[in-house]
């Protein structure tokens, strides 16, 4: 028993970190690739609206429920943090992140964070300056959360496996061993 664990426990430590890499390794994959529309739409609308645009020109007229919606949206925010243009509502009105996403985002001329405006509503955002305010874009993570919740099971069940079959594997070697000795 105790010659079969010494075997098995590197094994089974091994699978253990290798799960967890892969599950670490794919959700930052998925999690990262959910802001890659928003960036394109944030520098995109911030670029436009540096060149004279509307602010109302750059946000899609229709309005994009932010609590029910996959829809990409647009917020063009003034410098006192209030809405001058949105696509986005949350309960009939539009949002705005708090001063400090705005705040991070002038210094270092891009913020890239998960908003989240109230309970069970997570924002993939992307808020980037422009010479009169802000532009935030973003998206739900709804579909992105519940892939990461498929990765998650089946790095789990495959772990578990591994673990079984490997302690299986160390049982059945270590006997036929023993019977030959």
């Amino acid at each position: 028993m105790r010659r079969g664990l010494t075997i098995w426990l590197p094994v089974a430590a091994a699978a253990t970190v290798l799960a967890g890499l892969i599950y670490a390794a794919v959700q930052h994959d998925l999690r990262s690739g959910a802001n890659d529309p928003q960036v394109q739409m944030a520098e995109d609308a911030a670029r436009a609206l540096d060149h004279g645009a509307l602010p109302s020109s750059v946000v899609a007229p229709s309005a994009v429920d932010m609590a029910t919606s996959l829809a990409a949206f647009l917020i063009v925010v003034d410098r006192s943090g209030q809405p001058v243009a949105s696509s986005a509502e949350l309960h009939g009105r539009s949002p705005v992140p708090p001063a400090g996403v705005l705040d991070a985002a002038r210094r270092t001329g891009e913020n890239i964070l998960t908003w989240q405006p109230e309970a069970g509503v997570r924002i993939a955002s992307v808020t980037v300056p422009y010479r009169d305010g802000y532009v935030v874009a973003g998206r739900s993570l709804r579909l992105v959360e519940q892939r990461e919740s498929d990765v998650e099971l089946i790095v789990g069940l495959g772990w578990l496996a591994t673990l079984v079959v490997s302690a299986v594997v160390t049982a059945v070697a270590l006997t036929v061993l023993a019977r030959r000795s």
